[in-house]
């Protein structure tokens, strides 16, 4: 099993995560930037083996891979899926994100100085940076947030980490203001 929802869609400047890692999944979960977050789509990939498997062992002429989630095959979503993938073509986002990410890892990897910053992780257009927990779990993670959002820099934080996912059309100046942020608000913690 190879989750897509975060690291597909060019995010690690492949395709799909599995690809930059080398490994070749059973199965396949994608969703998020398969509509870039416009409509709310997902998606699963298995291989044929396991699709035969399912699809063989079910009544003869009987429906394949049967299931009835409410919003299975919108035509909204799936034109939003559509675009999404030109896009993605028409705009080289994958090769920007691999052209963008040695930037990016080495601007997010100048916060190691700051006392706050317990450690730094990153790959392709994905990053981490952890700061020292206060004792209590995620409240520092919280706060560093809150003062993000309050500069114009909206984040997601689990626990002590701050994860930094920029947009694939991001370009070194937006790089920039993103770790000055970050710069700021971590040596004010």
């Amino acid at each position: 099993m190879f989750d897509e929802v975060i690291c597909g869609w060019g995010r690690l400047g492949e395709s799909f995560g599995a690809q930059a890692f080398g490994v070749t999944p059973d199965v396949m979960t994608m969703a998020k930037a398969l509509t870039n977050g416009a409509q709310p789509m997902g998606a699963v990939a298995v291989k044929q083996e396991i699709y035969d498997a399912i699809t063989d062992a079910g009544p003869e002429r009987g429906i394949e891979f049967f299931h009835g989630y409410t919003y299975s095959g919108h035509p909204a979503s799936c034109a939003a899926g559509l675009a999404m993938m030109d896009i993605i073509k028409k705009d080289r986002l994958i090769d920007r994100a691999r052209e963008m990410s040695p930037y990016f890892a080495d601007a997010i990897h100048s916060l190691r100085d700051l006392p706050s910053v317990s450690d730094i992780r990153s790959i392709g257009m994905f990053a981490a940076v952890e700061v020292v927990s206060s004792g209590s779990p995620g409240a520092r993670g919280h706060l560093a947030q809150k003062r993000l959002y309050d500069r114009g820099l909206h984040l997601k934080s689990t626990a002590e980490s701050l994860i930094i996912a920029p947009a694939l059309i991001t370009e070194k100046k937006h790089i920039d203001e993103i770790v000055d942020k970050l710069r700021e608000v971590l040596a004010s913690l």
